[in-house]
């Protein structure tokens, strides 16, 4: 699904983010990636949607190549990959409904179509009855949930997730986390970037340790390793 092989990122500043990363993915794996802070995490996930290239070495995801992609082929791209970020990243004046999807009307979707899955996945993260709220009213966990709702609308390929419980309370973060295990269970490959020990070590998945750039850890069933 995802294959890594000799990728440096060097940014203009002269910051080496990541130096010599060689890494698969399988279709369905779960994968948490763990490491201090500017380790390279951000920097290994950006590569995987094409936020960022690297300055060496090959990505390939779904048996497309992407250091050498062209821009105006990026949008087909990200049709096969969610993205659920830390602060949710909805649009304040459209209700949940519309948040959810704008993810489909950009690609040209059907109304028909647009309405079916809207409501479906909307039902499958708990807000089906909240559709018409706007983001403000909705407490830290459900726009969570909007998120992820947005993420999956289009059946991705792959989920990634970019320290989704951040910024929530212990209990909403489990609940966030049981969405993502039914998700993968489902077939979605989801790849999480976080600092939440508890979390890792309580959800048992393959766990990637970056320092440095560097990958120092690949461990199936793994545990997260740090102090915090």
């Amino acid at each position: 699904m995802i294959d890594m092989k000799g990728v440096y990122k060097t940014y203009p500043n002269g910051v080496t983010a990541l130096n010599g990363i060689d890494v698969s993915i399988k279709q369905g794996e779960f994968v948490y990636v763990v490491g201090p802070s500017g380790a390279g995490k951000s920097t290994f996930i950006k590569m995987i949607f094409r936020e960022e290239r690297p300055s060496k070495g090959t990505v390939v995801v779904n048996d497309t190549p992407l250091q050498k992609m062209k821009w105006k082929k990026v949008p087909h791209l990200r049709r096969h990959i969610g993205v659920v970020y830390q602060d949710f990243k909805l649009l304040p004046k459209l209700t949940v409904y519309e948040n959810v999807a704008f993810a489909l009307e950009v690609i040209e979707e059907s109304p028909k179509v647009i309405r079916k899955r809207v409501m479906e996945v909307l039902e499958s993260v708990g807000l089906k009855n909240k559709a018409r709220f706007i983001p403000d009213e909705l407490s830290g966990g459900e726009q969570q949930r909007v998120a992820i709702a947005r993420a999956i609308v289009n059946h991705p390929k792959v989920v990634i997730a970019d320290e989704p419980t951040g910024n929530l309370d212990p209990d909403t973060s489990w609940e966030i986390m049981k969405i993502l295990e039914d998700i993968n269970a489902a077939g979605t490959t989801i790849i999480m970037a976080t600092h939440s020990k508890e979390i890792v070590n309580t959800i048992k998945k393959r766990v990637i340790a970056i320092e440095g750039g560097i990958v120092v850890r690949d461990e199936h069933r793994g545990e997260y390793g740090y102090e915090i």
